[in-house]
């Protein structure tokens, strides 16, 4: 027994840096190899990269929320498009003329929406229990019609002013980098109000509130025109500094001159630069994130966080507010959430509600934590940047698979089902990986320590 410790104790050390070795290696053959299944690209697996790097930091927010305090958040997508929404709020330039026209009477509205649910508060704490559902009701009734009242003209005053291009209310033309924490801000808030509601339920209940509410945001950027367009999307959302434009980069005679000295034409010279400051932007990010979720969690807080997970009815009995603590956990891991929609607007350049789709922004993400290891952070960096890999290359794999086995069949009904099913190749590929992890590690690649 003595013996076999210390050769445990050794494989944990290393596993780490061997998981990451082995990560960097996928991402190495996709660069250079040129095969069935690597594209022999750097311009392809810098792109991979950029975007699994941020799916590393939605990752680490779910890991915040589940794996130091146990709250199963399957609302992820709305949390990631509140935060995507600060690029356009904070940088593109404001709609001329649409805030006159418009824009004090979207205020007031909304002015009239937060008094109208005080005054239900309000009076259903102050009340008699015989008077206070008429009188909510008849608050609520006329607040909505209040509301309505200077809603509905000033929006359609701020949609009519040049809708093919515009026909909302804008920005306010700051950086893009100064989204970022805005986006982080707007998701902790509403992670609040969330959370002041929703804490109090158990888990399973939880889970749905989440579900319920993370739709909801993203039905509302969907239809809001005035606010992101809707489904109209909201193009030309500048770069965040150091990232230039690919064709102000063509046009600059000293880039050129030290892309023909590496043997790159000017377009891939300038695609690879841009994608490699993405990346070490988004690195930066990321490494920040870490450093600060590391040292909360080894801190007396994360150590509290944990004894809370693990036994809820222990740590109250102790004197720990175990729902304030939730609380406060829900909403930096919403922050995060937030922070990493934000930079998912800013790479992509538009803010598209319609692609906020569960499957890629919740699920997956959930994918990401689960094969990583719950509860540490570089494994949820390990699994965010391993699973987006996969996720991408499946797309790939999944047909050029399908493909040689049905090579081999007769043409048939068989053969016909098989090659029309190859795109969904793609998640029996991420069911087959959760299952294998689920079986040989359940705890992840990279467990708890």
């Amino acid at each position: 027994m003595s013996t076999h410790q210390p050769k445990a104790a050794k494989g944990g050390k290393w596993r780490a840096p061997a998981m990451f070795g082995a990560l960097a290696l996928l991402f190495i053959l996709e660069g250079t190899l040129s095969n069935t299944f690597f594209s022999g690209h750097w311009d392809n697996a810098l792109g991979i990269l950029r975007v699994g790097l941020i799916s590393a930091i939605l990752a680490l927010g779910v890991n915040i929320q589940w794996g130091y305090a146990g709250l199963f958040n399957t609302g992820v997508v709305g949390f990631l498009a509140l935060g995507g929404l600060a690029p356009v709020l904070v940088s593109m330039p404001p709609t001329p003329g649409a805030f006159a026209a418009g824009g004090w009477g979207i205020l007031i509205a909304l002015c009239i929406a937060m008094a109208t649910l005080v005054a239900a508060v309000f009076l259903w704490g102050r009340l008699p229990a015989r008077l206070r559902g008429w009188a909510v009701a008849a608050t609520l009734v006329l607040g909505f019609f209040a509301y309505r009242a200077f809603f509905d003209p000033a929006v359609e005053a701020v949609q009519a002013i040049n809708p093919s291009a515009q026909g909302y209310l804008g920005g306010i033309g700051l950086p893009v980098l100064l989204s970022w924490p805005i986006g982080a801000a707007l998701a902790a808030a509403a992670a609040w109000v969330v959370g002041k509601t929703a804490l109090g339920l158990r888990s399973d209940y939880l889970a749905i509130a989440t579900l319920g509410i993370g739709e909801i945001i993203v039905a509302v950027l969907r239809n809001e025109e005035w606010l992101d367009r809707g489904v109209l999307n909201v193009n030309g959302i500048p770069r965040p500094w150091p990232v230039p434009y690919e064709t102000n980069l063509q046009q600059d005679p000293g880039f050129l001159a030290r892309a023909a000295s590496f043997g790159l034409d000017p377009m891939t010279g300038s695609t690879l630069l841009v994608k490699v400051l993405y990346c070490l932007l988004f690195i930066a990010v990321l490494g920040l994130l870490i450093w600060a979720a590391q040292l909360a969690l080894n801190s007396p807080w994360g150590r509290m966080m944990r004894a809370i997970r693990d036994n809820e009815v222990a740590a109250a009995a102790m004197g720990k507010n175990v729902t304030g603590r939730h609380l406060q956990i829900f909403i930096i891991g919403s922050a995060v959430l937030g922070l990493a929609g934000a930079m998912l607007i800013s790479l992509d350049g538009q803010m598209t509600p319609s692609a906020y789709n569960p499957l890629r922004y919740t699920f997956l993400i959930w994918v990401m934590v689960i094969v990583g290891g719950s509860g540490n952070n570089w494994g949820s960096v390990l699994g965010g940047l391993l699973i987006w890999f996969v996720w991408i290359k499946a797309g790939e794999w999944g047909p050029t698979l399908m493909g040689m086995l049905a090579d081999h069949l007769a043409d048939g009904t068989l053969k016909s089902h098989l090659v029309d099913s190859a795109p969904h190749m793609r998640l029996v590929i991420m069911g087959v990986i959760l299952l294998a992890v689920l079986r040989f590690s359940p705890r992840g690649l990279l467990p708890e320590r």
